[in-house]
C-alpha cells in the first residue's frame, strides 16, 4: 500500500475516524494501516471472539448481525466505504459484540490496538483527536439505535 498517496488521505481525512488530523498525525496512522481484502461470504469479526484491531472499510459493503437469545442472527446494520468497526474493542478490551461479513469484495484498512497504542506515545494530539472522533461516532450510533427503539415502540403501542 502506498501510504503517502494524496487520494488515500483524502479518502481517509473525509471518514469520520480521521477528520481532523493534522498531516503529521494522518501520515503517523496511514503508516500504521494494513490493507485487508476479503471476498464475499468471508467473516471479518465474530461475535463473542477477542478483538485486537479496527477496520475502515475502503469499499465493499458488509453486514452487521448479533446473535440473539433465539440463536438466529438478527440483522443490525450495512457498512459501506468509510465507515469503520471494531473501535468499541479498542475502547473497552472487551470481545467482539458483534458478527461483521462481506456481502461483495471488500477492501478495509486495519488499525491494531498495538498501533493505536504507538500513536499514544508517538503523537498524543493524533491520540486524542482519534478518541474524541471514536467517541462522536459512538454517540451518533446510539441516538439511532434510540430512535429505532423509541419508533418501534410506539409502533407496537
Amino acid at each position: 500500500m502506498n501510504a503517502t498517496a494524496p487520494d488515500l488521505k483524502a479518502f481517509l481525512l473525509a471518514t469520520p475516524f480521521f477528520g481532523g488530523l493534522s498531516d503529521p498525525g494522518l501520515d503517523l496512522l496511514v503508516s500504521m494501516l494494513a490493507e485487508r481484502r476479503f471476498e464475499p461470504g468471508a467473516t471479518i469479526v465474530a461475535e463473542g471472539e477477542p478483538g485486537r484491531s479496527m477496520f475502515i472499510v475502503k469499499s465493499g459493503r458488509l453486514a452487521v448481525s448479533k446473535r440473539a437469545s433465539s440463536g438466529r442472527d438478527v440483522p443490525i446494520s450495512v457498512l459501506e466505504r468509510g465507515d469503520f468497526f471494531g473501535e468499541m474493542t479498542l475502547i473497552e478490551m472487551q470481545n467482539r459484540s458483534a458478527n461483521v461479513v462481506a456481502e461483495v469484495p471488500t477492501v478495509l484498512y486495519e488499525l491494531t490496538a498495538q498501533s493505536l497504542y504507538t500513536c499514544y506515545k508517538a503523537d498524543i494530539h493524533a491520540y486524542v483527536i482519534v478518541l474524541q472522533n471514536i467517541n462522536r461516532e459512538l454517540c451518533r450510533r446510539l441516538r439511532r439505535s434510540d430512535e429505532r427503539f423509541a419508533a418501534r415502540l410506539a409502533s407496537d403501542g
